[in-house]
């Protein structure tokens, strides 16, 4: 399995606060079956300010990481990558190979669980325009998507994928996150499942369960969400949203609340 979102860099973000933690975690993940993982550090978020998070900051610590892996005989592959928190500078934030996976064809993007900007659509549809694929991390735990479940129509309607986490699914973060999340699988609206993995204590890799779950509800395609579409993104390759389309000209109202 491929194990796309997840914070197990030392000392980088808010997530694993020492590299004996870092490779804790990272034991866990091999237990689960997971061969890669890619590290998507925070990218300007107030976690990380003050904090070094350049290309060059975290491709050393991913290589300085894979080396104690090596060492361990641990079998992981380490992928470098980032989670960008909304901001209306996104067109100018992609060109950083640390946010576009060293080919531009997506980003990771979060938002605050509280609110959606009104200009995200706009942004979003600049993105994809330009040949970047925005892929929105856990929507399940955005109030606004709880509050209307439309939205993640909206976003894949418009081109966007949809990660959820793992911890989601397990009712780690909560009921209605829970509830998201799980309606999320049933309409097959995710394209990629994560640990958004922090520690080696409540937050650690809980994929295989969570890839349990998904597979009880949508069968074989849930080997897409951990294995076929995290490897599209590392590529730069298409993935295929197996989402009905609108049909006739009308356009859905993600477009028509775009400027043309």
């Amino acid at each position: 399995m491929i194990d796309f979102h997840n914070h197990i860099l030392p000392d980088i973000d808010d997530g694993a606060k020492s590299l004996e933690i870092s490779l804790s975690m990272l034991k866990c993940a091999y237990n689960q079956g997971i061969t890669d993982v890619v590290n998507t550090v925070h990218f300007q978020h107030p976690k990380v300010e003050g904090k070094d998070i350049s290309f060059d900051s975290v491709k050393k610590a991913i290589d300085e990481l894979q080396k104690e892996l090596y060492n361990i005989n641990l079998p992981i592959k380490l992928h470098f990558g980032a989670e960008v928190l909304f901001q209306p500078n996104l067109l100018e934030v992609k060109k950083n190979p640390l946010v576009n996976y060293g080919h531009g064809k997506y980003i990771l993007v979060e938002f605050f669980t509280h609110y959606l900007p009104n200009n995200h659509r706009q942004v979003l549809f600049d993105l994809k325009i330009s040949g970047t694929t925005p892929i929105i991390a856990h929507p399940e735990r955005y109030r606004a998507v709880q509050n209307n479940f439309n939205i993640i129509k909206e976003w894949l309607d418009s081109g966007c994928i949809i990660q959820v986490s793992a911890g989601s699914l397990l009712g780690r973060m909560g009921k209605v996150i829970e509830k998201t999340a799980l309606k999320i699988i049933n309409n097959n609206f995710c394209q990629i499942l994560g640990s958004d993995a922090h520690n080696d204590k409540n937050r650690n890799f809980m994929l295989k369960e969570a890839f349990d779950i998904a597979e009880g509800i949508i069968g074989q395609s849930a080997r897409k969400l951990v294995y076929d579409n995290p490897y599209s993104v590392l590529k730069g390759e298409d993935i295929d949203l197996n989402i009905t389309k609108n049909q006739g000209n009308e356009k859905s109202l993600f477009w028509k609340s775009l400027k043309w």
